[in-house]
């Protein structure tokens, strides 16, 4: 239409050049995915479980983690007023939504991470390359 003038507005910022960002965030950031898994694999634990579960985690990170992750609403704490007191955790109805992601994600490796390593080594081979 002659004469009309469009608004347009910009919109900045990771999340909005790549909607899948903010998920990635959440969801894959150091010790998400561990967590969830073992929460999601095992059921309800309490922390040393989960602690000796993980491994390698320590337990100021997994402190962290877990805080995060029940801000987040993916892992529901709940505490037991006993002597000694008792604290256990466990996946939430959203934390449990992420399980088909989960699942895809497992089968992408399981068809391709053979593929990504030998891509590696063929790159890593390439004498054109730069060495660091």
């Amino acid at each position: 239409m002659a004469g009309t003038k469009q608004a347009t507005t910009t919109v900045s910022g990771p999340e909005f050049a790549c909607p899948v960002s903010p998920v990635v965030d959440i969801v894959f950031s150091r010790w998400t995915t561990p967590v969830l898994w073992a929460l999601h694999t095992y059921g309800r634990q309490r922390f040393v479980e989960l602690e000796r579960r993980i491994g390698t985690i320590t337990p100021k990170v997994l402190t962290q983690r877990l805080r995060q992750l029940e801000r987040d609403g993916l892992v529901v704490r709940t505490y037991h007023p006993e002597v000694p007191p008792r604290v256990e955790y466990e996946i939430s109805e959203l934390g449990l939504s992420l399980a088909p992601l989960f699942a895809h994600l497992t089968e992408w490796g399981t068809a391709n991470l053979g593929r990504v390593e030998e891509a590696r080594r063929a790159y890593d081979a390439d004498p054109a390359r730069p060495r660091p």
